[in-house]
Order: structure tokens, then sequence, then C-alpha cells
């Protein structure tokens, strides 16, 4: 997501409103975070169950957000957010007789050619001119290696497919690599222009299916609209039938520009536990982030972004709404934050006291820079010895983390975060932010869950957790043998912690997972809001 331990920013790509089972494409100006390093390949970002009438995209590719910053994780984690960039041929007809000039899928095979064979500059040089500045040939080459690091060698095109997308032409290219066959979507204008460049998973044969333990019969979904104008979010309210007011749970995604389901390839851990807690009389409501529909308006105030912008006011939102709702008990409204979400579950609750309590699904303590650095080195050293590519992936990793600590960090400063632009605003305001800290100050009932081989929020992070709140009657711990970073089993090979293969085979949060939340969920009535 971009997936590795790594901060990294995207630009904007055509966006075309899609079903619940599609991502659609949008410009993020979006941090991601290391912690959440999931293989997530995402590109195609879902803004899933949209009403037409509840959400007017405005996400059209402009030459200013041509960029486009991926997170392609799981391999170093957030491990190298990617941030990919497109290429295009800018041909221009040859004295007459003209030749046939190629079409944007032979265009894009060529692209995908050259970079195999190292051949950046011909690659930028079909850059416009916003990709041309911000990817030059050695950061394109930074990030073709990052891509061989998470996946492997090189091995041959599969596969080309085209289609038009609000006047540009996109073309997938499905590649074999060693570790995984992925697909190189290259965007064109109408110049032939390369104006978007990312990596999304080759089409999968697998798509999500209900898990068992979600009874579909028993609740019905409404799509709602989280917060105001001008941040207005595209979401869904699972309600359970029957009589209510519920207890409630709003859902907090990590980093990334996140869908309201939190879809990483096959895998959609929020839609697992929407559907899960609704079959057990609880009504969850999930959205999609800021950074994933608004993703170029944020772009253009980028100075300023913090945590606040990118998370934590539209969580507050979704409170709100949720204690307007006739169908929910405004006594038991809780705040469910996975990774980057967890880490910042008390800062949300902090500021608003209508949050009866905390579930913390895999949510960091440690500084970011140092989670980053710590994912790099555990990505980079699955391969055995760690080669050139590698080391220079740490180096770049802790110089990053050098520049975040500066004390001469400003606020307007360009963190250059793993090849990526960060503002020094983001972390900033982290700085004086210690989620255990601020969880140990509040009186509501948390429970915070650890998944024992998640190699992206680790041990240590949940020690810092346990070293604060230990002591507090009304915190709850569980950690869970054999799961990853999504609540899902690990498929890894060999004792210790996962791998970004993990994200690679379908799955499910599992039924211990949802039954335990659901169960502390249900234990805390509305008397537990005298607590606060």
């Amino acid at each position: 997501m971009r997936n590795h331990p790594l901060c990294l920013f995207y630009p904007p790509h055509p966006s075309s409103h899609q079903s619940s089972g599609s991502r659609t494409p949008s410009y993020g100006f979006e941090l991601f975070l290391t912690i959440d390093a999931y293989l997530r390949l995402q590109s195609e970002f879902k803004s899933c169950n949209t009403a037409p009438e509840e959400y007017n995209s405005n996400e059209s590719l402009s030459k200013k957000n041509s960029l486009i910053m991926i997170k392609i994780g799981n391999a170093l984690t957030f491990l190298l957010p990617i941030v990919l960039v497109a290429v295009a041929f800018a041909a221009q007809p040859a004295a007459p007789p003209p030749p046939a000039a190629p079409g944007p899928e032979s265009l894009a095979k060529d692209l995908t050619q050259q970079l195999a064979a190292r051949k950046f500059d011909p690659v930028v040089a079909s850059f416009d001119e916003t990709m041309t500045a911000a990817l030059p040939s050695a950061a394109l080459a930074e990030t073709w290696d990052s891509i061989l690091a998470q996946f492997g060698a090189f091995h041959s095109i599969e596969a080309t497919s085209l289609q038009q997308v609000q006047g540009y032409q996109v073309v997938l290219v499905t590649s074999k690599f060693e570790k995984a066959s992925i697909a190189l979507k290259w965007v064109f204008d109408a110049k032939l222009r390369v104006a978007g460049f990312f990596i999304v998973p080759a089409e999968s044969a697998a798509p999500w299916t209900p898990p068992d333990y979600a009874k579909p019969a028993s609740f019905h979904e409404l799509l709602v609209t989280v917060g105001d104008q001008p941040w207005q979010l595209s979401g869904t309210l699972t309600i359970p039938n029957g009589a209510g007011p519920f207890p409630a749970i709003v859902l907090v995604a990590g980093s990334g520009p996140e869908d309201q389901d939190e879809t990483i390839l096959a895998n959609k851990p929020f839609k697992d536990i929407a559907w899960g807690l609704a079959s057990r009389n609880i009504a969850i409501l999930r959205y999609n982030k800021r950074t994933l529909q608004y993703a170029s308006q944020l772009q253009a105030q980028d100075a300023g972004l913090t945590v606040n912008q990118e998370t934590v006011d539209d969580a507050r939102a979704a409170v709100t709404l949720l204690s307007k709702r006739p169908e929910i008990d405004p006594w038991r409204i809780f705040v469910l934050g996975h990774s980057l979400g967890g880490m910042l579950a008390p800062r949300i609750a902090q500021g608003d006291k209508k949050v009866a309590g905390l579930v913390i699904m895999a949510g960091n303590t440690l500084p970011l820079q140092q989670t980053i650095v710590e994912q790099v080195k555990y990505i980079v050293g699955l391969q055995g010895k760690i080669t050139p590519e590698g080391q220079k992936q740490i180096d770049d990793a802790e110089q990053s983390a050098k520049q975040i600590e500066s004390p001469t960090l400003a606020a307007e400063t360009k963190l250059n975060v793993l090849g990526s632009p960060v503002p020094g605003s983001y972390f900033l305001d982290l700085r004086s932010y210690h989620p255990a800290e601020v969880a140990a100050q509040l009186g509501i009932p948390m429970l915070i869950l650890r998944a024992d081989r998640d190699y992206q929020v680790t041990q240590q992070d949940y020690d810092g957790w346990k070293a604060t709140l230990s002591s507090k009657p009304n915190v709850t711990w569980k950690v869970y043998p054999g799961l990853f970073h999504l609540f899902m089993p690990s498929n890894s090979t060999g004792p210790g912690l996962g791998t970004p293969d993990d994200y690679q085979k379908p799955g499910h949060v599992t039924t211990q997972v949802i039954d335990d939340i659901a169960t502390w969920i249900q234990s805390r009535g509305p008397a537990s809001h005298a607590l606060r």
C-alpha cells in the first residue's frame, strides 16, 4: 500500500465510478505508512456501494494530478510503497507516407519491456510534464528496483487489455514476475503521453465471498453519507434486522486511500467484520477514506496535512452520524481501528465523548519512522543475504527517519520518504501524539487485539500498549496465534512472523476474532457509559 512501512504519497489517476467489486482509480495524496503495508497492490480504489445521488465524483485526471503513487506493499510491507508513475510515447506522425502509429496497447508493452531492460531514459521521455518532473530516471530506477525486490525478476508479458476512462486510454499489461503475476497499468492522454502508471493485482479468479459466519438474511444495508461538505464520504451502514436500538461500531481503516471494505487483493477485512458482527446484532458503519474520495483536493492542500484530515475528523463525523440514527443506541457507539486506525483510535475518542469504547486491532505504538525502518529491514532480510538493492532500501529508510526526527523539520518541508514527498506537517503533528498515553487518560473500556504473525505491527507495539494500560481493569487483551496483519490465517512457511505472501491467498477474518469482538461489545451495556 506501496505497501511497506514507508510513507508514500500517490497522485491521481482516471476515476471511474464502479460497483463494490472493483476499485475506482483516484488520485490520492495519501501517506502510506509502513504499518499498513498490506500487499495491497492497490491502485484501483473502490468506492463501494456508492449511490449516485450521494457521491458526485470529481476525481478526473488533470495535468496537475497525473502522477500516481501506489501502495504496493507486501514485500517491504509498505515495503516500499511504491511510487509508480506513468509513461507514454508521445508519438509524432512521420513524414508522408506516415507509418501506422503504434496504438496504446503496443506502447504499453514497449514501455514495460523498456523497464525490464532498465532503459529508464526512454520511458521518462514518454512522460507528460508533471510525470517528468515527479519521476526522473533515477527515481524510476529506484521504483522498478522496489518492484523487483517485492515480486522477483521480471519474466514475461502475459496479456494486455484496453479500456476508455473519461477520455483516457488505460492499458493493463499483465506481467509474470518470479513470485507473482501483477498488472502494470499505463494511462495515456490524448497525445499518447503517459499520464499515469501504477501497479494493480492481476485479475483474480477468486472474488470475495461471504464468510461462513455471516448470515445475510439477518441484516440489511443502507447507503449513507458521512460528514459535511466539502468532505462528504460514501459509506454503508449494516444494521441487524429486528427491533433496535442496537450497539454500533465505526470502522476506521489503516493508511492509504482505503475503500470502505479495506480491500486488499481478494480480501475485504472490513466487509468480513461488518457482515459478521451484523449477524450478531451489532450495527456497523464503514466508509471510504477522504484520501480516496477527495485525493486531488487534498493534494492541493498538502502543506498542512495531518492525520486529522486523513482519518480523525471523518471518524468523529461517523460517530455523530450514528448517534442521530433511531436504530442505534447512542450510549453504545464504539470505534474499531485497524493498523493506523488503531493507532489513532485514542485520539478519536479523546475528542468525542460519544465514543463508548475502543477496539484496537494491530495498532502501532512505535513512532512511524521507526516502524518504517524495522519493516524494511525485515522484508529485505527475508531473502537471506542482503543484496545491494536491499541495502539501499534500508539506507533510504534510515535516512528518512533522520529527516523526520530532525529538530529543524518545518511543516512546509517536503520530506523524501523512500522517494516520495511527504509534508513535514504530518510527522510534526505525530511527534506529540503517544497513543498508549492518550488511551490511559480515557475512562472508556478497550479491547486490544494482536495477530502473532503480524510483521507490520509487532509484539513490540503490543507491549507498548501493555506497559501503559496493563493496570487498567477496563482493558481486555487478546493475541491470536497463526494470524497475520489482517487477522486472517497466515500461509507463510516456517515459524515466526509472516511474510508478504500472506496477502496473496483469499481469506477471511477468523470466526474467533468476530466472536470475541461481538462478546465484548454485547457485554458493554449502557451502564458502561458512566465510566466516562
